[in-house]
């Protein structure tokens, strides 16, 4: 064990933490049967939970490499991860507040990404390490507090968290960007914070029956919250306006094996001024809209844990002021497949993602035409198998296909192989 200890993991407090625990709570840690890697702490855990105190604390590493390239011989492998430290709060059961809730995470990231450390994708509108990004710092992503109302038909939520928490939200198991996560904040993330940035926000939800919610937001548009230095930024003195989503949100469950789907419409408006691609001193405003729908459409021989699911995103930005026009996404998930790992995946997704006309337009009229040509698509796909190594631990190694990096017409086509782990301790 003293073997294991010392060559385990990619960060020398992540050994040490994990050894101590060994060494103390032999019993507990590293159950495959746990939720966490650390164990219970001798009955504690659960004890905070039915107290309403919920500490989590959870990482995230991605490691990826290039394979192959059409120009570009040099490989190179990067590696990128998140700590995210949280602690959730029943109200009702710490303080007697009915139907009130409250978070706080605060998330570390580290490392390098590989598109923009790698000659084949220079330019890569994408990234083949979603965990990358936003500064390598220290943020206070959560800070919020959450309450019902008329007979839990209304949910107002207020404090500082981002807008893909709750609006145009996706799963985040690929580790190519366009395949993970609220891909609005990806395509017009100028303005759309997702995590790990948060600002200040108010949320209301309205349950119009229990399977179709409703529900619109406001969230400060202040970049300094961007800025490395200033994580935990309280301040709203850089404030510029607001981004105001509205969504529909449909959750079914469909036929007599009662299959979960979830449906999902949406409309943002911003109030802040944004300079015109075609014309930068002149001034309109971002908006756009998503339709994002996933639905398990099979059981595995009658057992609804396990079957095939499927998903497709889609978003469409106004040609004014955005660079990216639309993009979407599709695939597919199968968890289950083997009767030996019930609880194993596999899963394969395509992204499409189109570049306003009008960029090349300006481009063309300031003469600065890229030696690979005019943009127009960019193509990434990934297919991954999810291990599930421990009830605290999934693997997933990846294979990753980028066409026309950039979106230019005669960019770079590369594969990259990646693997990403995510573990609760």
């Amino acid at each position: 064990m003293k073997k294991l200890c010392s060559t385990f993991g990619f960060s020398v407090s992540l050994i040490s933490l994990s050894c101590a625990f060994h060494t103390a709570h032999a019993a507990e840690a590293f159950d495959s049967q746990s939720q966490w890697m650390f164990g219970d702490w001798n009955g504690q855990r659960t004890a905070l939970q039915q107290k309403g105190y919920d500490f989590s604390l959870g990482y995230t590493g991605e490691v990826a490499t290039l394979l192959d390239s059409d120009h570009h011989s040099n490989g190179g492998t990067e590696y990128a991860d998140q700590f995210a430290i949280g602690a959730h709060f029943d109200l009702n059961k710490i303080l007697g507040w009915q139907d009130t809730e409250a978070q706080i995470t605060v998330t570390e990231r580290n490392g390098r990404n590989l598109s923009n450390t790698s000659d084949a994708l220079n330019s890569h509108l994408s990234s083949v390490q979603e965990v990358w990004g936003r500064g390598q710092t220290w943020r206070l992503t959560d800070f919020w507090i959450k309450k019902k109302f008329l007979d839990q038909k209304l949910d107002v939520k207020v404090g500082r968290f981002g807008e893909g928490e709750d609006f145009n939200s996706f799963d985040c198991d690929f580790q190519n960007l366009a395949l993970c996560g609220s891909q609005v904040g990806n395509w017009v993330g100028d303005q759309w914070f997702n995590w790990p940035v948060s600002q200040w926000a108010a949320r209301f939800k309205y349950n119009v029956t229990p399977e179709v919610y409703a529900q619109v937001g406001a969230y400060e548009y202040n970049p300094e919250n961007l800025e490395r230095g200033k994580g935990f930024n309280l301040s709203t003195d850089g404030s510029k306006g607001a981004m105001i989503p509205a969504e529909v949100v449909w959750t079914p469950k469909l036929g007599a094996a009662k299959l979960p789907g979830e449906y999902r419409a949406g409309y943002y408006y911003s109030t802040v001024d944004a300079a015109e691609i075609t014309d930068a001193t002149k001034t309109d405003h971002k908006q756009g809209g998503w339709v994002v729908a996933k639905q398990q459409l099979t059981a595995h021989q009658g057992d609804a844990s396990r079957g095939l699911s499927g998903f497709v995103n889609l978003t469409v930005h106004d040609s004014d002021t955005n660079k990216v026009s639309d993009m979407q996404n599709i695939g597919l998930v199968y968890k289950g497949l083997m009767d030996s790992r019930p609880q194993d995946e596999i899963a394969i997704g395509v992204a499409r993602i189109n570049i306003n006309d009008d960029v090349n337009a300006a481009n063309i009229t300031n003469n600065n035409v890229d030696a690979r040509g005019l943009q127009n698509e960019e193509y990434d796909a990934e297919i991954y198998y999810g291990i599930h190594a421990t009830n605290w631990l999934t693997i997933r190694p990846n294979v990753q296909y980028v066409h026309h990096v950039g979106a230019y017409k005669n960019g770079e086509n590369a594969w990259v192989g990646g693997i990403k782990f995510n573990t609760s301790f």
